[in-house]
């Protein structure tokens, strides 16, 4: 028997030994031969493949152990024997076994798993759209009693299956890419630095196409619920399932022919009885396995495409009030990586333009605690450092002060040995060193109070004038305001963020009130309206056409 097909193969064993890299080099030659369609490589082979470096004994001595683990398969070479002694010379004729194939594709898939960056496909977005509209067409024309060609609705839903697929794992790729370069932004501060507003762009920009689009991507997977999704789903597992291979019987079951006579099957999604031919324009050949292993096929088929299904409706609709789409959540995290960026670039600024935070600053302390050249010298840099002073609130006498500087007293001295200090006898009486009399007089803040008072007259009053200017009598274009002054602008400001933060992307129209419940506003989009543009005294504020109602709550109230 060859060697490297025991039964004890440990063709993984390479990874963790005391020879790793030389064992990796000897595969990757092993596997670049087999790109290139080589089936058996020598000893001599494989070191002109690998270069200077290991010699031809190390050579032969990692493919024997390679054999031995089963990472490759070693058959006699018997090409060149020209003598007895070469015939008895043990040589051998390497090859990757299939254990060691599966290690290599296992190894290669796991490196790319970890160096893959992912994208952020907007253009996936897009073509998802596309194909719900083009697999709404065919869930209307459905509905409306006319059957789906099989071919074209099952090409649809792989299509669309697929380009999910990859936007999804692409987009998990690249946000945990995205975090460990902002983690390891110190590793290399000047590559970081050159590619952030690069980054910080194909962010935005993506959040942008993912709020319009996964609106309508969410819109379109509703409509094609609403028309009847389970049609489409039958007819493409009953697509799949016709090359499922053939199984057997279970035992005590016994294949009838339906009791009808007409060949119908049972629709495994809902019990109910579906002509053979329903929703299939295509020829597909009988089922070998009979009925019961046709049902299963199907059964099981269907069940994946509807997990496939419900993924790609969870990934972009929102369920009201207790999970937001992952769409939604994609979108947040993105928003929170581009702050973390910024907050990453302005701490890398900060340290380059030479402020020096607290632990450079203790580092820098504890240098000149070092340097100091007696103890005397490091208490007075303690005591400039730290500021501990004796209890200011025991304030004492002259003469016990005048006392002390003739005869100063050790820091190291026990208070037990310590003299006396003696203190004021009113703050041992009465427990506070102020004397006792007349409050001090009470400040009048009459005016303050007035001028304040008038202010906030005039505030409201020229806030009240504003909500007249702006309200109108019904939908007006904001390219018919009239000019607005200062406070007017930044009222019509107020309202316009508040109408634009509760709008949504499905929604053409928008209500809502302010906090104050004073006024109530409605905005409604122009479909392919001209920019408009609003002088006011603080400048000219330029954006679509919309339709605007301005109501002053409190004025209709009165």
């Amino acid at each position: 028997m060859p060697l490297g097909t025991g039964s004890t193969a440990q063709p993984f064993a390479h990874l963790q030994a005391q020879h790793a890299t030389l064992y990796r080099q000897v595969l990757d030659v092993f596997v670049r031969a087999k790109q290139r369609f080589t089936v058996h490589l020598r000893p001599e082979d494989v070191v002109a493949e690998i270069g200077a470096g290991p010699s031809l004994e190390s050579i032969r001595a990692a493919l024997d152990q390679l054999a031995e683990w089963g990472n490759l398969r070693a058959d006699p070479d018997t090409g060149r024997v020209t003598t007895v002694e070469d015939f008895h010379r043990a040589r051998y004729l390497y090859q990757l076994s299939p254990e060691g194939h599966a290690v290599e594709q296992a190894v290669a898939a796991y490196e790319a798993a970890l160096g893959r960056r992912g994208a952020l496909q907007s253009v996936a977005l897009s073509d998802i759209a596309e194909q719900l509209r083009a697999l709404l067409v065919v869930a209307e024309s459905a509905a409306a009693g006319e059957l789906p060609d099989a071919a074209k609705t099952h090409l649809l839903m792989m299509s669309l299956v697929d380009r999910f697929t990859g936007l999804a794992d692409n987009a998990q790729a690249f946000m945990a890419s995205l975090r460990r370069a902002i983690d390891f932004a110190d590793a290399d501060v000047a590559a970081f630095l050159a590619y952030k507003e690069q980054l910080i762009t194909y962010l935005e920009r993506f959040i942008a196409d993912l709020a319009n689009r996964g609106a309508e991507i969410a819109l379109l997977a509703r409509q094609i619920e609403a028309a009847g999704v389970a049609p489409l789903l039958l007819v493409a597992a009953r697509r799949e399932a016709a090359d499922a291979a053939p199984t057997e019987a279970p035992e005590g079951t016994e294949t009838r022919p339906d009791a009808t006579g007409t060949g119908a099957e049972a629709d495994p999604a809902a019990g109910t009885r579906v002509p053979p031919t329903a929703g299939v324009t295509d020829d597909v050949g009988a089922d070998a396995g009979g009925p019961h292993s046709q049902d299963a096929a199907v059964g099981e088929a269907l069940d994946g495409w509807r997990e496939r299904w419900t993924g790609l409706r969870d990934w972009f609709v929102s369920t009201d009030g207790s999970r937001p789409s992952q769409a939604r959540l994609l979108r947040t995290a993105a928003i929170g990586a581009i702050r973390q960026l910024l907050g990453t670039v302005a701490a890398i600024n900060e340290r380059r333009s030479g402020r020096s935070d607290r632990t450079a600053d203790f580092r820098r302390l504890a240098l000149w605690f070092a340097q100091a050249p007696d103890d005397e010298a490091a208490h007075r840099l303690w005591h400039t450092a730290f500021g501990l002073s004796p209890a200011r609130h025991l304030t004492v006498t002259a003469e016990t002060l005048a006392a002390v500087e003739r005869q100063p007293v050790a820091a190291a001295t026990p208070w037990a040995q310590a003299p006396r200090l003696e203190i004021s006898p009113r703050l041992r009486r009465t427990g506070s060193y102020e004397r006792r009399g007349s409050p001090n007089r009470v400040l009048d803040r009459s005016e303050q109070r007035r001028l304040l008072a008038e202010r906030m007259r005039h505030e409201a009053e020229q806030t009240a004038r504003a909500r007249a200017a702006l309200a109108t009598s019904g939908p007006v274009a904001l390219s018919e305001l009239a000019r607005l002054d200062s406070a007017e602008f930044r009222l019509f400001l107020q309202l316009l963020g508040d109408a634009l933060a509760a709008s949504r992307p499905d929604r053409s129209e928008t209500r809502t009130t302010t906090s104050d419940g004073t006024m109530a506003i409605r905005l409604c989009r122009v479909t392919g309206g001209a920019p408009v543009r609003i002088v006011t005294e603080d400048g000219v504020l330029a954006g679509p056409e919309h339709l605007i109602e301005i109501v002053d709550l409190v004025g209709a109230a009165r």
